[in-house]
C-alpha cells in the first residue's frame, strides 16, 4: 500500500530538517520591526494619525506617535532614512507658494484664477437636490429676428396660463455692432421695466462686426481673440438678465446656416455663448438649438416633427419658420418647466 504524505502536517519541518519558529520569535520580530520604525520613522505614526477619523483608534495611535516622533527627531536616522529612499518615493521642496490651502484663504494668492463659485453648477449636475420650482409670472422674450415668430409661439402657449410674456426683439441689430443698439444698455434697460422672471433670448443672426480688443485694437471675426472679446460681451449681458440670481436666463445657440461664412460666424458664436454662461449654469441654461436643426453643424431646410419631414427654416437659409419656431418653443418650455411653475 502506497505511503500517503500529509504535507499539511507541520512535522514536515522537522522530516527536511528545518528550523519552525514559534509565538514567541513572532512577537519579536515584530517588537524588532516596531523598533526600527520609531528609530527611521517615528514622525509617521503621527501623520498615519492625522489620517484616522476621530475616536479611540487616533487617540491611541497619537498616545504611541508623540513619544516615537521625539526619540525621532533627536536622532539622525530619519534623515537617512530619506535620502536612501528619496528615489522611490520623491519628495523634493516645492517651496511655500502655490498651495491649494494658500490659494483658498489668499485673495492676493488667487487673483490670476479666477474663483469657482456654486453658481457655476446646476445642481442636477453634481446630483445635488434641486430648489423648488418658482412661479413664472412675467417672460421676457428678445433677441434679434431669430426670436420672432418664437416670442408670438411662446405668448400663444403660455398666455393661457397667466403668464406675461413681454416680446422685445430687437431686428438688425447684433451684440457686436451698437449701430443701432447697445445690448449693454438695453438689457439694463429691460430688465428695470419689465422685471422677468426669467428671460429667452435668441440672436446672433448678424453678428460678426468688428469688436475692439484690450489694447483698443480692432478685431476681425472669427478667432480666439475675437471670441473672447464677443463672449464678455455676452456674459456681461447675462449677468444682466440673471438679476443678481434672481431670474433665470434661457440663452439659445444658434443653428448653422445656409452660407458657409455665416457658418463660421455662428460656430464663434454658439462656442462663446457656452464659454460666457459658465459662472452661473444654476441661472443661465444654453438652450442647444444645433442638434435640433442642424446636427453635426450641417444645415439642413427640413428636420422630421412626429414623422413627417418638415420645411422649418425660411428661404434665406438663417431664420426658422413657424413650424421650426413651433419645435424651438417645445424645447424652450421643456427647460423653463424645469425651473418653474405656470
Amino acid at each position: 500500500m502506497t505511503e500517503h504524505r500529509d504535507d499539511s502536517e507541520m512535522s514536515r519541518f522537522d522530516r527536511e530538517g528545518l528550523r519552525r519558529y514559534s509565538a514567541r520569535d513572532a512577537v519579536g520580530a515584530m517588537a524588532a520591526v516596531a523598533l526600527l520604525l520609531i528609530l527611521f520613522a517615528g514622525g509617521s505614526i503621527r501623520e498615519a494619525a492625522g489620517q484616522i477619523s476621530p475616536g479611540v483608534g487616533r487617540d491611541i495611535v497619537n498616545a504611541v506617535g508623540e513619544p516615537s516622533e521625539w526619540v525621532a527627531d533627536r536622532l539622525p536616522l530619519d534623515e537617512a532614512q530619506h535620502t536612501l529612499t528619496g528615489g522611490l518615493s520623491p519628495d523634493e521642496d516645492l517651496g511655500t507658494g502655490g498651495g491649494f490651502a494658500t490659494a483658498t484663504s489668499s485673495p492676493q494668492a488667487r487673483r490670476g484664477v479666477p474663483p469657482v463659485t456654486p453658481e457655476a453648477f446646476d445642481p442636477a449636475q453634481v446630483g445635488a437636490p434641486t430648489p423648488p420650482k418658482q412661479p413664472l409670472e412675467t417672460l421676457l422674450v428678445t433677441g434679434d429676428s431669430l426670436a420672432t415668430p418664437l416670442d408670438t409661439e411662446l405668448a400663444r402657449r403660455l398666455a393661457p396660463q397667466g403668464v406675461e410674456v413681454v416680446r422685445d426683439p430687437h431686428l438688425g441689430t447684433a451684440i457686436s455692432s451698437t449701430t443701432f443698439v447697445d445690448w449693454g444698455q438695453l438689457s439694463t434697460s429691460q430688465v428695470a421695466r419689465d422685471d422677468p422672471d426669467a428671460v429667452v433670448v435668441f440672436i446672433g443672426a448678424t453678428e460678426g462686426f468688428a469688436l475692439p480688443g484690450p489694447n483698443g485694437e480692432q478685431i476681425e471675426c472669427c478667432g480666439v481673440d475675437y471670441a473672447a472679446a464677443y463672449a464678455n460681451r455676452v456674459r456681461q449681458v447675462m449677468n444682466t438678465y440673471r438679476q443678481n440670481g434672481d431670474a433665470k436666463v434661457y440663452w439659445l445657440t444658434v443653428m448653422m446656416p445656409r452660407d458657409p461664412e455665416g457658418q463660421r460666424v455662428m460656430r464663434m458664436v454658439d462656442a462663446a455663448i457656452e464659454v460666457a454662461a459658465e459662472p452661473w449654469r444654476s441661472q443661465v441654461r444654453v438652450v442647444d438649438m444645433v442638434p435640433i436643426f442642424t446636427p453635426g453643424y450641417r444645415y439642413t431646410d427640413s428636420i422630421a416633427i412626429d414623422g413627417t419631414e418638415t420645411i422649418v427654416r425660411e428661404s434665406d437659409g438663417v431664420h426658422l419658420n413657424a413650424a421650426g419656431s413651433a419645435v424651438a418653443a417645445e424645447t424652450v418650455l421643456d427647460r423653463i418647466d424645469q425651473d418653474f411653475d405656470y
